[in-house]
């Protein structure tokens, strides 16, 4: 099995910044992609931005240049820095990997419990 737990989350003033990480254990052969997505109340949840396992990054259209995605293989962890946070990136923001557990094994997806960020003055 494969936990992931994020961590970081909160409240931030308009303008502000915040560092949400995240940490996958348990039975881990290889991660391939990790990703970042968020629900906004009333909303559906997003894909916010994601990282290959080589590293090749991408983000949705509304977090470009101000949100970076990083990750550290040796220790399973991704990381999602925000800058110029506004009220409407005010949503639970959720964890997300693809992880193989054994040599020739298969592909899982999981996903983290959330973590809320809001921005609010």
């Amino acid at each position: 099995q494969v936990q992931l737990v994020e961590y970081g989350g909160g409240l931030v003033q308009p303008g502000g910044s915040l560092r949400l990480s995240c940490a996958a254990s348990g039975s881990i052969f290889s991660i391939n992609a990790m990703n970042w997505y968020r629900q906004a109340p009333g909303k559906q949840r997003e894909l916010v931005a994601t990282i290959t396992g080589g590293g090749r990054t991408d983000y949705a259209a509304s977090v470009k240049g101000r949100f970076t995605i990083s990750r550290d293989n040796a220790k399973n962890m991704v990381y999602l820095q925000m800058k110029s946070l506004n009220p409407e990136d005010t949503a639970v923001y959720y964890c997300n990997a693809d992880v193989i557990s054994s040599f020739g094994g298969s592909w899982y997806n999981y996903w983290g419990q959330g973590t809320q960020v809001t921005v609010s003055s």
